[in-house]
């Protein structure tokens, strides 16, 4: 049943209105076409769910089309990773197919063109193709190559095909309006020759088709009813539709959406690239990083992204959006399904100077009270020395300061009110060691003390803690566009990583996998990064408990 159009976006509007009139008898048909030249970022999400959502939503399906026309820079590296990336956020493809597998279609789809005196081969240096092609306000004027006969042009192409020229040597171009507005129309190339081996079809080819030439003429072999691109593509659609009519082939249309900017990042593969090369980050996967591979390894979740991009919308125009608020996505969906433990980054000791030696109590924690049942529990095991964070005491507390410090009390969550009587410094001042007396009969959900105190603190019995290296990752850059700087690397933000090498955590997330959430009970969400061993674990911060950036910006 068609919905409420006020509900639809304008690409919605479009395919419901097709659906109506019986265009292409029913069908949709988008397709997903990325270039395997790098690792997908947050702006490809937004594209992936906006056409695997359009096919889900009236039944259709989406084609996975890897566009490898360019063999430089292309590899199966980047074909796996965009792969799992689809299937990591929840969508799977009808066919995966490769502009390659079209190449010789393109290249009779060419001949056809040579043929109509729709295309000449012409040796012009790049210069002096784009000295030729005019201005914006003035029109181009012809090579000496363009009045080229059609039976030169086709052995000419057909000897480039054969490898009898070098790189740049020759290029073959359109034929259409070298006075016409639109730059991209005025005699685009449409093959380029370069001697490179390709990761699909090795040597057989030393032609390749440009992008304008191949993406519509793909996207009609495959029979697509609806081909989403973003908003810079605009120009381009005039050629899309010129080479389809030309071709008489089958009619896909284009249609634009704008790409997703958002702030504190940038988008560009090839700026990407530069971070990963120059040793900024880690890796593509660099939790820091805005690709896909990278949001899962900090441990955003599928549901998230989806949500975020869901959020967003699919828009006309450009417009910049706040990274916070795909923090709150993945906040929100957190809280719903992560574990909670405790963990200890800043460690102090607490010594219950009253409890009895050797005694060890299993207390009984719930994985998540926001979720009904509590998605059961777990045991907490209790002993006389704990480990506590070090912001939690204070020597001289202030006022309404409601944690420990001499003669005051807390609750240890899951367990005991304890109240401190002492500490101990060492040589240099620093506290090494609080001790506390604690009131048996405080107990959490057995509490019949009658005391009452204003603050929970978070605690690891030492005798059973285990050891983990803590990452806490923030945002990459400083500023809101680095894209917009002169240098974007300038704005690259110096604490971006902070790492904690011996915190304690509580002795079942030994057992934590990739992927799983958890919250650091007020310290925020984590998940075990994907290069932890069970020697040496590492959790990655997702996602602090707050906005922390809200905060800074309202000071500034």
């Amino acid at each position: 049943m068609i919905e409420d159009e006020k509900s639809l976006n304008f690409i919605e509007e479009i395919v419901e209105e097709d659906l109506r009139n019986g265009t292409h008898d029913g069908r949709v048909l988008t397709r997903f076409p990325p270039e395997p030249n790098g690792y997908l970022h947050i702006g490809h999400a937004k594209s992936i769910c906006l056409n695997f959502g359009l096919a889900q939503k009236y039944n259709g399906t989406t084609n996975l089309r890897f566009d490898d026309t360019n063999p430089v820079t292309e590899d199966t590296e980047y074909v796996e990773s965009i792969k799992k990336d689809i299937q990591w956020l929840g969508f799977q493809w009808a066919e995966e197919l490769y502009t390659s597998d079209y190449f010789e279609t393109l290249y009779q789809y060419a001949v056809k063109l040579i043929q109509h005196d729709l295309a000449y081969v012409d040796d012009s240096t790049a210069e002096e193709i784009a000295a030729a092609k005019g201005t914006p306000t003035e029109p181009g004027v012809p090579t000496p190559y363009r009045s080229r006969s059609i039976e030169e042009n086709l052995t000419l192409f057909q000897e480039m095909r054969d490898g009898k020229y070098k790189d740049g040597e020759k290029v073959l171009r359109a034929k259409i309006d070298l006075a016409n507005p639109n730059m991209h129309l005025r005699d685009p190339l449409l093959y380029r020759i370069k001697h490179v081996h390709h990761h699909r079809t090795g040597d057989k080819w030393c032609i390749y088709p440009m992008y304008d030439f191949a993406h519509g003429q793909s996207d009609s072999i495959e029979k697509i009813t609806h081909s989403v691109c973003t908003l810079e593509f605009i120009p381009h659609r005039p050629l899309y539709d010129w080479l389809i009519e030309k071709l008489e082939i089958f009619p896909s249309h284009q249609y634009e959406f704008a790409r997703l900017n958002m702030t504190y990042t940038v988008m560009s593969k090839r700026k990407l690239l530069q971070l990963v090369n120059e040793g900024h980050v880690e890796s593509w996967d660099d939790p820091r990083m805005p690709t896909i591979s990278a949001f899962r390894r900090r441990g955003y979740t599928p549901a998230s992204i989806r949500n975020f991009c869901e959020r967003i919308g699919v828009q006309k125009r450009e417009n910049m959006i706040d990274f916070s608020l795909l923090e709150f996505c993945i906040r929100e969906d957190l809280n719903k399904t992560a574990w909670r433990r405790m963990a200890i980054l800043d460690p102090i000791k607490l010594i219950i100077t009253n409890y009895p030696d050797g005694q060890i109590e299993e207390l009984v924690g719930e994985n998540n009270p926001e979720v009904e049942g509590g998605e059961g529990s777990r045991a907490i095991p209790f002993s006389k020395e704990l480990w506590i964070e070090r912001e939690d005491f204070m020597e001289e507390p202030p006022k309404k300061f409601f944690r420990l410090g001499p003669g005051l009390s807390v609750r240890l969550k899951h367990g005991y009110i304890v109240e401190c009587h002492d500490f101990k410094k060492d040589d240099n001042g620093n506290v090494t060691e609080i001790y506390c007396t604690y009131a048996p009969d405080s107990k959490s959900g057995e509490d019949t003390s009658g005391l009452k105190v204003k603050g929970t603190i978070h605690w690891v019995s030492v005798a059973h803690a285990k050891k983990a290296e803590v990452r806490l990752y923030d945002r990459l850059f400083q500023v809101e566009n680095p894209a917009a700087e002169e240098d974007f690397k300038a704005s690259i933000n110096p604490d971006s990583l902070h790492i904690i090498q011996n915190a304690y955590i509580e002795p079942d997330l030994a057992d934590a996998e990739p992927g799983k959430g958890y919250q650091f009970i007020r310290m925020g969400y984590f998940t075990l990064d994907t290069k932890s061993t069970p020697e040496h674990l590492v959790f990655n911060r997702t996602v602090t408990l707050k906005d922390s950036w809200a905060k800074e910006v309202k000071k500034g």
